[in-house]
């Protein structure tokens, strides 16, 4: 009976990994940091350029198949984990400090950050802010700033 449900658990867990919004994306897609790598120690202000390939950027709003546009999670758990994790996956992501909306198309910011470690993780959503299925996300990075 462990067995069934340390399998149950694993198929849930990979399912929810896997989980998005009803927006198909191009499995081929991917989304990254162009000039930030983990672990780079950076100065405030720090310019933030997002990359994408695999799929185009389009202002939020815009249903086209293969767009979307970006979010930068700010200090943060994964998406997808956290007490909201589950919710911003099949609904949206927020707009708050944590959660910044990019839905104008912009391909980067410049941000104010305080000294120490912060951490980013790119995601990139539909015409309504939901993540794609599957999800289209960066590896989740740390920088610090002196």
């Amino acid at each position: 009976m462990r067995t069934f449900f340390a399998i149950a658990a694993l198929c849930l867990s990979v399912g929810f990994a896997h989980a998005g919004g009803e927006t198909p994306s191009n499995p081929d897609a991917k989304v990254y940091f162009v000039n930030l790598s983990d672990g780079d120690t950076v100065q405030s202000p720090v310019t933030v350029v997002f990359g994408l390939s695999g799929m185009g950027v389009a202002p939020a709003g815009t249903e086209k198949e293969n767009t979307g546009h970006h979010h930068l999670l700010l200090d943060r758990p994964p998406l997808g984990e956290g007490e909201d994790g589950a919710d911003e996956l099949a609904n949206g992501l927020p707009a708050d400090d944590n959660h910044m909306h990019f839905g104008g198309g912009q391909t980067e910011v410049t941000l104010d950050l305080a000294p120490g470690q912060h951490t980013l993780q790119l995601v990139l959503g539909d015409a309504g802010h939901v993540p794609h299925s599957p999800p289209i996300v960066s590896e989740v990075i740390t920088i610090t700033v002196e």
